[in-house]
């Protein structure tokens, strides 16, 4: 296993008490529609961990693969500007998360960062996530995401 996905998976048992079966392809996972592809799941189960800025605050949005983060709404859900909000570039995201973009997981990150969740998770037995790199994920349930993440559930999602 890579180390940094290694790191994940140790992170998630000592933290959480969590045992991820960490999957690996070389192919790589780094869309929602690879991941897919490379699990044999629906796009939809694909957890993707959007790393925006709402004004001066670094927010983690967990996103059905099949969804794309509406930033009006994620503004209105934080009050603030819709020209307040933005994709975090690669420095912001490693120093919120303490994870590269393209492995950012739903939990164990560096900083205490609002998370919010996308309720489509709620209609699957499973979905996948990354673990800390752009060829790992692993497997959990919407209560493991819950558990995990501690989010807020809203629809920020167009």
């Amino acid at each position: 296993m890579h180390p940094t996905a290694q790191t994940f998976a140790d992170q998630l048992r000592d933290e959480y008490d969590f045992d991820a079966v960490v999957e690996e392809f070389p192919e790589g996972t780094k869309t929602a529609a690879d991941a897919a592809d490379a699990i044999g799941c629906d796009v939809a189960q694909i957890v993707k961990s959007i790393v925006m800025r709402v004004g001066d605050e670094t927010v983690v949005v967990l996103t059905s693969g099949a969804n794309r983060v509406d930033e009006a709404k994620l503004a209105a859900e934080f009050e603030a500007d819709p020209s307040a909000v933005r994709s975090a570039n690669a420095s912001e995201v490693k120093a919120a998360t303490g994870w590269s973009i393209g492995g950012v997981p739903p939990a164990c990150h560096t900083s205490d960062c609002p998370v919010l969740a996308d309720p489509t998770f709620d209609t699957f037995g499973e979905i996948w996530a990354a673990a800390g790199t752009p060829e790992a994920v692993f497997r959990l349930t919407p209560d493991d995401l819950r558990t995990l993440s501690n989010p807020r559930v809203v629809d920020v999602f167009e």
